[in-house]
């Protein structure tokens, strides 16, 4: 495969014109521009090569729309997916819908206004409200992350949440765990009900349910599940365990665990799904499932790409990943947990 170093020789120039050329970086003479431009013809330099996408019409690029940017997991997504459209020949469009109809459809409308090729897009829905088009009518490649919808055109890369939570919640029963509380996220959403449906699974599978009182919607917020959990752990029916549903409502649980000068595992139990930048720094170290953020984000990339480059296929591909169990020190034994006092602080 020719390099930007072949097209450099080939054209006369240095690496750095050609750079400018293909990135419209700088001003290039248009002599100068005809020898490069010709030379990456010849050469068929790169698949998202500049020439090619003069032929196509290509913008070279690909829009990532995430659902919360302040949730330091898609800051994580963000830089993956920066680092893999660069390696695709693409530059990033990022957007931030934090959670709301109206911006996502904003946002669909700035996708077609810039002429993006692709759209890697976290849903906010259970079905996809946005049907975009290009220019020519067709539709807008799109590959959904982390969540799906009702909606079989699009390719999707998601994390198994039912199995993330069942770990979770296996793990708290063989540590003598029964009163589990479960802070979730948006049932609306597969991953707020994917994982509370795993804890429920675990724990039917041993003739167990939660006490109803001990599911509370947190709306993968940390202030409001800091603000459900300082009720689980004040209220006369303590859990000796909760199971937290993602990383930054695990932060809110913590803050509201050491503002009732409460002790974890001593006191309660805490394990989440998925994890944050720094929250490997918490002490006691949390106990949690986590995604393969990178390989999820590139097989995405991929699958996008690979609409863009191809046309629609016949089927949509839907590529699951399974979340790995970390051990931390968070939980401990329910004979540890259940002595200490479950009144209401």
């Amino acid at each position: 495969m020719a390099t930007i170093r072949d097209v450099a020789k080939v054209a006369g120039v240095s690496t750095a014109t050609v750079s400018a050329v293909v990135n419209d970086t700088a001003y290039v003479s248009p002599s100068l521009r005809a020898r490069v431009l010709a030379a990456i013809v010849d050469l068929d330099y790169a698949p998202m090569s500049a020439a090619r996408n003069l032929k196509r019409g290509r913008s070279q690029l690909i829009a990532l729309a995430v659902s919360d940017l302040s949730n330091p997991f898609f800051a994580r997504i963000v830089c993956a997916a920066e680092a893999a459209v660069a390696d695709w020949g693409y530059s990033l469009v990022l957007f931030n819908s934090d959670e709301k109809p109206e911006n996502e459809r904003r946002i669909l409308a700035r996708v077609r206004a810039l002429s993006c090729d692709g759209l890697m897009l976290v849903p906010i829905d259970a079905s996809l409200r946005l049907d975009g088009r290009d220019g020519e009518g067709g539709r807008i490649p799109t590959v959904l992350f982390g969540r799906r919808v009702a909606d079989d055109r699009c390719d999707t890369v998601t994390i198994d949440n039912v199995s993330a939570a069942r770990q979770v919640a296996n793990y708290l029963l063989d540590l003598g765990h029964r009163r589990i509380a479960t802070i979730t996220g948006p049932l609306h959403l597969t991953t707020g009900r994917g994982r509370l449906d795993g804890l429920l699974e675990g724990m039917a599978a041993r003739g167990l349910e939660p006490e109803p009182s001990h599911i509370r919607n947190g709306a993968f917020r940390e202030d409001v599940a800091y603000s459900v959990a300082r009720e689980l752990l004040t209220s006369a029916d303590r859990p000796t365990a909760i199971y937290v549903a993602n990383g930054v409502m695990a932060l809110g649980v913590m803050r509201a665990l050491a503002d009732l000068g409460l002790s974890c595992p001593n006191d309660v139990s805490i394990a989440s799904t998925d994890t944050i930048p720094g929250i490997g720094g918490l002490r006691p170290r949390l106990t949690r499932t986590e995604h393969p953020i990178s390989d999820m984000t590139n097989e995405a990339l991929r699958l996008l790409v690979d609409r863009i480059e191809r046309g629609p296929a016949a089927d949509p591909r839907n590529v699951v990943f399974q979340p790995a169990l970390i051990l931390g020190e968070s939980c401990g034994p329910v004979q540890q947990t259940f002595g200490a006092s479950a009144s209401v602080l």
